[in-house]
């Protein structure tokens, strides 16, 4: 059994590196001898370069494995692996001729790893090779990220866990600002008194340096570390001098850079509308979490400010009609208000969001700064559910005269859409996930907000073109502008920049010039170029999702063509990393926040970087929602997932010895658990076509059963929901019967339908039909796979209360991987045989490829099957 090694790297925050390799012991038959990772920040733009050198210290070859986490906001530039003096190097290329390459490499290899999201701010990247005995390799990896300042400071945050001390072990950052580095503070787990004399940190006017040079013995002897090394993070704060309000303006090689941050400027009032979502799927944690947060918001509301407080669900509610000063008496009944809100219903959003704008446009106030601020977890479900016309309703009742902020909690949500709802409108998307500190990230959100110093700002650069954006609604105490720009032939006598905006009711204008001389050191370096290129492809990507047809495809292609020309992997292209003769060349792939899966050809990954050895049958042709052969991941929502057998990728192991061939597996039916606190979730296989019971909610007297199809590559043939003793819902492949207790009607799948009753609300489009009974929200979808359709559902709103029964209904699993000869989990104290297989998950339409744990089926149901099944539908 051949040893694998995982080493990573990533960034939390503005940028983490996180080093991650397998379990070890005295005995191992690898070792990362030497493990360096360098930032060097300059103009607040990060490079970072990881370097990991890893000896095969046996006598026979064995595969060694590199994995990284990296920032969602960076982009990968350079990939290269050094075996015996031999160089391999990555090489970016669009993403379709990227696929073209891998497809060739059909009939050789094995698959790699899948890999997954590993939490709010990172991707991983893994690749591996075949290191020859007692050989060595390298590995390296550059990526780039611009920081971003929030809340008056820049973050470097780094995570070391080794999980083996490294002899020549290093973290060494640069930073190089010259405008002078006005404070420079370290904390996190790593900045302890026992490893106080590892780390060095030197400040001197526009330099710093920070070095962690930890012992061996160090390094499984501070406070969080052990066997395994060094598990903890160090956070390097910092921000510079602005000696002036204009703020300070690079030249470099005829590219230009201007960060602008004043901060000597009075407060704008603000008139701000909160709209909270009050829904079904807000119930337990997230209502507590919002309400501890709208209460805390509240309270640091200012004198001068004004706001509003809007919920919904199927119907909209208003604190007050009007926008109220925030004085004491206003803001105890405001907080009495909040503290009542409880979720229920349905999620019209359209509604809500045309209410806070109408209550904004209603209170027009000179000097003053207008923001929407909306939360929700949900999908539109009621009233308007067209997501384009919602989009286009909203664009024209706000009609840019100020931002909203869309905040979209949980996983669940559908994030493209609020994303492209805030941009639409001069703000920003933000994910807040349900952890335990969701009530901070929502109150994190609103610091950043909380204080507007200028509005209408501009921003005019004479002798400058390609520039990034250049207007502003608002400008924020505590962030930054940030635009760059080229200057044509390096003339910069002419370049003069100026800044226009409105401070409360008063014209402001900032000027400033380049400086003609330079120090030849200070003007040499190529940053600012690189810097103006990551900057004008991100923009552009926002760019692109607000638009469509024509516009959309020159966007695509202005971002393709610097991406291409600077090496940056994003959602338009891939890096393509040959490897030594008779292994597979690798493709990584960039995803987008919050997009959903697609199949492969489309090749996208949702918030999944994936490193793929893509070993990959022919696609089939599918209509939007035929099942093809799907080689991506995502993550289940509850409980149920299928499995694709006629795929034959099988992801490689991350942390245990062996890869996975390509096998001839027998038709079985495969479902997905979520795991808790884990990447990959569960899965196991019911071996023959059974009625299942699929949900029990005896509070409310909902039971919903389904009957298992007898073909081994479909799903559901027919699913029943009976509610009270009076009203059922049958879904079959044709269509849906639903009987009310007095009138029976019937649906076509092809139909579009929002019909609502007292109790009941069914929503069916795109061949999904929607159903919100009480707490409880199910999703059922129409699948066609090989001619043969069949039904999948989803459980999208578990019900509240206790005694809630069902394969739906199972809880995810906490579990802890056990390293050995054989693969096990500890699930509630006890080891379970498992091995890593993967399964199609049907929770996303696109049904991508998902990477899990096999395990028994009486393991995963704590039980029978016995316990599962129904006489009857």
């Amino acid at each position: 059994m051949m040893k694998g090694v995982s080493v990573g790297v990533g960034l939390l925050g503005l940028l983490l590196a996180c080093v991650t390799t397998a379990p070890t012991d005295k005995n191992r038959d690898w070792d990362i001898y030497s493990f360096h990772i360098n930032s060097t920040v300059t103009s607040r733009y990060a490079t970072t370069i990881i370097t990991s050198r890893v000896a095969n210290r046996i006598d026979q070859s064995q595969e060694i494995e590199f994995h990284v986490k990296i920032p969602k906001n960076a982009f990968i530039s350079k990939f290269k692996m050094t075996i015996e003096g031999q160089t391999y190097d990555g090489i970016v290329k669009q993403k379709e001729e990227a696929q073209k390459q891998y497809t060739q490499a059909v009939s050789r290899g094995q698959s790699a790893g899948i890999v997954s999201s590993v939490g709010r701010t990172l991707e991983e990247f893994k690749t591996s090779v075949t290191v020859a005995a007692l050989s060595k390799v390298t590995f390296e990896l550059t990526y780039e990220e611009l920081l971003k300042r929030r809340l008056g400071k820049y973050e470097l945050l780094i995570h070391a866990r080794p999980m083996q001390p490294v002899a020549d072990f290093k973290i060494d950052v640069y930073i190089n600002e010259r405008p002078g580095i006005n404070f420079l503070d370290i904390t996190g787990g790593l900045s302890t008194e026992a490893l106080a004399n590892a780390i060095t940190k030197t400040h001197a006017s526009s330099e710093a340096w920070v070095h962690f040079y930890p012992s061996k013995e160090q390094q499984s002897q501070c406070e969080s570390c052990g066997e395994q090394g060094l598990n903890g993070d160090l956070v390097i704060a910092y921000d510079v001098h602005r000696k002036t309000s204009m703020g300070d303006l690079n030249e470099a090689e005829g590219y230009f850079v201007h960060h602008f941050a004043p901060s000597d400027l009075p407060r704008i009032p603000k008139n701000v509308v909160f709209i909270i979502d009050r829904s079904g799927s807000m119930h337990g944690r997230k209502m507590e979490q919002t309400r501890e947060a709208l209460l805390k918001i509240l309270g640091d509301l200012a004198d001068d400010d004004h706001f509003g407080l809007i919920t919904f669900d199927s119907s909209v509610s208003t604190w007050r009609k009007e926008l109220l000063p925030a004085n004491q008496d206003n803001l105890e009944a405001a907080k009495n208000f909040a503290r009542r809100i409880h979720e229920r219903g349905a999620t019209d959003i359209n509604a809500a969001v045309l209410e806070g704008t109408a209550m904004l446009n209603r209170h027009p106030q000179e000097g003053s700064a207008s923001l929407l601020i909306l939360l929700t977890d949900g999908d539109p479900t009621t009233g308007e559910t067209n997501l384009e016309k919602i989009h286009e309703n909203i664009r024209e009742a706000i009609g840019k005269k100020f931002p909203l902020y869309c905040l979209g909690f949980g996983m669940d949500v559908n994030f493209d859409f609020l994303e492209k709802m805030a941009l639409e409108n001069g703000g920003v998307g933000r994910r807040i996930y349900t952890d335990s500190d969701a009530a901070l990230q929502l109150q994190g959100f609103y610091e950043e907000v909380a204080t507007p110093l200028l509005t209408d700002v501009q921003m005019v650069y004479l002798g400058g073109t390609n520039l990034t954006q250049t207007n502003f609604s608002q400008y924020y105490n505590g962030s930054e502008i940030v635009v760059a720009g080229q200057i044509p032939d390096n003339n910069i006598e002419m370049f003069t920049a100026e800044v226009i905006a409105i401070s409360k009711s008063n014209r402001v204008m900032y000027s400033d010039t380049l400086p003609m001389k330079e120090p030849i050191e200070a003007r040499s370096d190529s940053h600012i170029q690189r810097l103006w290129a990551y900057l004008t492809v991100k923009q552009l990507l926002d760019k692109e999702v607000q638009l469509s047809g024509t516009a959309k495809e020159k966007v695509k292609k202005e971002a393709l063509d610097l991406c291409l020309k600077y090496s940056f992997v994003t959602p338009f292209t891939s890096m393509v990393v040959t490897k030594p003769q008779g292994e597979d060349s690798q493709v990584a792939h960039k995803p987008k926040e919050g997009e959903k899966r697609k199949q492969s050809s489309q090749v996208d990954y949702g918030s999944s970087l994936h490193f793929l050895n893509h070993q990959v049958h022919s696609l089939m042709s599918r209509t939007d929602y035929d099942v093809g052969h799907a080689v991506q991941k995502s993550f289940p929502d509850f409980g149920m997932g299928y499995f694709d057998y006629n795929d034959p990728l099988r992801a490689h192991p991350t942390k245990t010895t062996m890869r996975t061939r390509t096998t001839t597996v027998s038709p079985l039916r495969r479902f997905l658990l979520p795991a808790e606190g884990q990447a990959l979730p569960l899965c196991y296989d019911i071996p023959v076509a059974l009625s299942l019971r699929l949900l029990i909610d005896p509070n409310n007297d909902l039971a919903m059963n389904g009957q298992l199809g007898q073909s081994p590559s479909a799903g559901y043939q027919k699913i029943v929901i009976h509610y009270r003793s009076d009203q059922h819902i049958e879904l079959d492949t044709t269509g849906i019967t639903f009987n009310d207790g007095q009138n029976t009607t019937y649906f076509f799948w092809s139909l579009k339908i929002n019909h609502e009753t007292d109790s009941v609300s069914l929503i069916l489009r795109d061949k999904e039909m929607d159903v919100t009974i009480a707490s409880t929200r199910v999703v059922i979808m129409l699948y066609k796979r090989n001619g043969i359709k069949f039904l999948w559902p989803v459980l999208r709103q578990r019900p509240t209360g206790d005694n809630i029964i069902g394969l739906m209904a199972l809880p995810p699993v906490a579990y802890e991987e056990v390293q050995g000869i054989t693969m096990k989990l500890k699930i509630q104290d006890k080891e379970v045989d498992v091995s890593r297989d993967s399964a199609v998950d049907l929770s996303v339409r696109s049904a991508p490829n998902v990477a899990c744990w096999l395990m028994p089926l009486q393991s995963a149901l704590l039980g029978g099957l016995a316990d599962f099944t129904v006489t009857q539908l």
